[in-house]
């Protein structure tokens, strides 16, 4: 900074920047508070349905979220500002008292571009003798101003700096980067920096010291967003992939990092992964290149012609924590998709490439497997990113039409094979070879298909894998409810697909007990496309879609592959629960819904309660019945040991349930919450749902108690009486609930046709899958 600019600065274009930024912060905290208040709790709490339900909804959450956005930024931008005006009006007062200090002992201070002179007041022909007594008193003054003016250059440049870092986080809209200060900011910047200086070194002469500092530095500021962009391209992606692999590769010779830190490489490798997937989330220019060449370079080794690991095994790796961004995802995972094509024959062989082998780094330092095949960190990191999982596995794999297409299939029944098309999932999930690996017990590993699944589930219900809906989740989408479709319709094809890779239920289950309306909607057999001119089909289909009303998208299964799907489903205990849970307080939301006699009379499907509530029992109970249909095969065939563990199983939804959260388990965010149905969506004690289900897990706690055995699954007698329990439970409440004034007429419906309707799923699985039964 010249000595002229600060000692004659004015500074009220930046005080006036900084109370205009002050008011900004203020209007737009109103503006958030609103948009919270308001906007999003009005779109959560409105009766949305169709495209609306998964557009508007989602656009106004989106939008709220922008407010908030931008009153971070902005206060962001306020704070750099101030701090930036009251250190420059302190230097500023700082160099006017040391020059007019100068001035008291006769010397003068003259600024020129690029620098400035002190002297003394002496007349020139004296000022040489003079300037040459005063020499002390200059240099000290010289010192004094210069002092200053680098600290104020620093001031600004750092502010400077500081501010377009912010500015670029975000092409569109706003950065969600919040700081306390400027130098908190500065400083995230400067350690990004100095930790990427220390990454680019040669991994063999990391030292102890070296690696405990970026393992705490990234632990410190993964979640900084000016720090991650920073790093992420200061380290650049090269040297981002060949750090890891170096690091990871102890065969290389660290024997040091090997010896004093290998238990310390799975933080290093969380810590690093989620920093990456922050910067990804960035805008700039430089992140875009970035994510460019990570893409560019993924199916090359790493060290060129001195080979090592490929980049797609390193990047995927990193990709197992964090939330990286969609569009990079979707990318990384159309060519890698291309070169797991290349290394397959189209699919039609395993990918030796990507196994593991002796001298192979051991990439993957989080759980037991090596890491060396490339799609099970990349398939970890969708499920954390709905959006991309769902374009990844919707995406073709292979056309019918490529003539290196290896998969023939008799798809319309007539006895001949012909060429098919299949998708991501349907490779993946049907067809894929996946590499073997053990653990160090000896036993299997298959982090690969359980990551499939945990993608899977974060692809269909709109949320992360391992979390549960909440009212700011959307309403399914047509790719979510299309790949949905798709696994039921696998699944039934061959049920082997899921009961062989029992690990994949969990998530099948959870996935399945957020598409309830959709089941339930397809165990009517009433045709989702009537014909136009056919009046009684058009009025059956409406009778249904307000029975089981649906906002978003809707999918569409078949009566038969439905049954299929959930007593496969049912063959495992986690799956069995999240179902058979997630099925009991959907029925008891509907009773709730129906005979509230606030509905309008158009949303009323029968506009006759006792076939609204006998249609309810019916589904639910088919449902529950072939759930135990397949808990009773897993027992009988000895696939799973004991039945109580599927008790064990059901019990660990008890918190989840009973709580706080209403759209956890079964309603998902299909089921219309509208506020004639919102004291039951908000899961509070005393509604309907709440008694039903308390009733529900405290029966299954003291059978566990008494050594009662099982209510459920025990045998078909007891499965039966519980299910007709609850879903008389269900109804009765409900009408209690809302003064019916035929509360024993409403139970006994209830009763009756689920008894008939749990009766019933077992003659129907005998019909449609008797190869699947071992013993009823």
């Amino acid at each position: 900074m010249e000595l002229d600019t600060l000692r004659d600065a004015n500074f009220t274009l930046l005080d006036d920047a900084v109370e205009d930024w002050s008011t900004l912060v203020k209007s737009l905290g109103e503006l958030k508070k609103d948009a919270e208040d308001n906007l999003r709790k009005g779109a959560n709490s409105a009766e949305w349905a169709g495209v609306n339900a998964k557009v508007s909804k989602e656009f106004i959450g989106k939008t709220a979220g922008e407010f908030a956005d931008a009153h971070t930024q902005a206060k962001s931008i306020y704070k750099i500002l101030s701090d930036t005006a009251g250190e420059l009006k302190g230097y500023h007062r700082q160099l006017v008292e040391a020059i007019e200090g100068g001035r008291k002992k006769n010397l003068t201070v003259i600024g020129r571009e690029g620098g400035f002179t002190v002297t003394t007041n002496a007349p020139p022909e004296a000022r040489r003798a003079m300037d040459q007594d005063n020499k002390g008193d200059i240099t000290a003054l010289r010192d004094e101003i210069q002092g200053i003016l680098d600290k104020a250059t620093e001031s600004d440049n750092s502010a400077r700096t500081v501010l377009l870092a912010l500015v670029d986080q975000s092409e569109m809209g706003f950065s969600d980067a919040g700081y306390a200060d400027r130098d908190s900011a500065a400083e995230a910047l400067k350690q990004a920096d100095q930790l990427a200086a220390l990454a680019r070194k040669n991994p063999d002469d990391l030292t102890v010291k070296d690696f405990d500092r970026i393992n705490a530095g990234l632990k410190k500021y993964a979640g900084d967003d000016l720090f991650a962009e920073r790093f992420a391209t200061a380290l650049g992606p090269k040297k981002t992939l060949e750090f890891w692999a170096g690091l990871s590769d102890t065969h290389r010779g660290n024997w040091e990092l090997g010896r004093d830190r290998l238990e310390q490489f799975d933080d290093l490798q969380r810590n690093l992964g989620t920093t990456l997937a922050n910067a990804t989330q960035s805008d700039t220019t430089a992140m875009a290149d970035w994510k460019r060449t990570v893409i560019d370079i993924g199916d090359k080794p790493i060290y060129g012609n001195h080979g090592g690991p490929m980049g797609f095994q390193v990047m995927s790796n990193l990709m197992r924590t964090g939330d990286y961004d969609d569009r990079f995802l979707t990318d990384y995972g159309t060519k890698l998709m291309a070169t797991e094509r290349k290394f397959t024959g189209n699919g039609e062989h395993a990918n030796t490439a990507w196994h593991s082998g002796p001298a192979a780094p051991q990439l993957n330092r989080i759980g037991e497997d090596s890491g060396a095949d490339a799609l099970t960190g990349y398939l970890k990191g969708l499920s954390n990113s709905p959006d991309a999982a769902t374009d990844f596995f919707n995406q073709q794999f292979v056309s019918k039409d490529d003539p290196d297409n290896p998969f023939e299939r008799d798809t319309d029944e007539n006895g001949k094979n012909g060429k098919v098309s299949l998708s991501n999932f349907q490779y993946l999930f049907e067809e894929r070879e996946w590499p073997q690996e053990t653990d160090s017990k000896g036993d299997d590993l298959h982090t690969g298909q359980n990551n499939l699944a945990l993608a899977l589930e974060a692809a269909t219900t709109g949320h992360p894998a391992g979390e549960l809906p909440t009212a700011d989740t959307p309403a399914h989408n047509a790719g979510q409810t299309k790949l949905f479709e798709s696994i039921v319709a696998s699944v039934s094809d061959d049920p082997e697909r899921l009961t062989k890779n029992s690990y994949m239920s969990d998530s099948i289950g959870q996935i399945a007990s957020e598409y309830l309306p959709d089941i339930n909607r397809a165990a009517t057999d009433v045709d989702p496309h009537p014909d136009k001119n056919d009046q009684d089909a058009q009025q059956a289909w409406d009778r249904i879609k307000d029975t089981y009303p649906i906002a978003g998208s809707a999918a569409e299964m078949n009566h038969r592959d439905v049954s299929r799907f959930l007593f496969t489903i049912g063959q495992n205990p986690e799956g069995y629960a999240a179902v058979e849970v997630g099925q009991k307080k959907y029925m008891t939301y509907l009773m709730d819904y129906h005979l509230n006699p606030d509905l309008p009379e158009s949303q009323r499907p029968h506009h006759d309660e006792e076939l609204t509530v006998r249609s309810i029992a019916r589904h639910s109970g088919e449902v529950s019945g072939t759930l135990a249909m397949g808990r009773n095969e897993a027992v009988a065939s000895g696939a799973v040991e004991t039945d109580e563990k599927y008790d064990h199983s059901v019990a660990q939804w008890s918190n989840t349930v009973s709580g706080s959260i209403g759209l956890g388990v079964g309603v998902g965010t299909s089921f219309i919450a509208s506020p004639v149905v919102g004291a039951a969506a908000a899961g509070a004690a005393g509604t309907v749902t709440s008694v039903v289900m308390e009733q529900f897990f405290k029966d299954l706690e003291g059978n566990a108690k008494d050594g009662a055995g099982p209510t459920m699954g025990e045998n078909w007698e007891n499965g039966q009486e519980s299910n007709m329990k609850y879903t008389r439970r269900a109804a009765s409440e409900a009408a209690r609930a809302h003064d019916h004034p035929h509360l024993g007429d409403v139970a006994s419906w209830a009763e009756d046709e689920s008894r008939k309707a749990y009766l019933s799923a077992g003659n129907h699985m005998r019909i449609i899958a008797p190869e699947l039964l071992t013993e009823i």
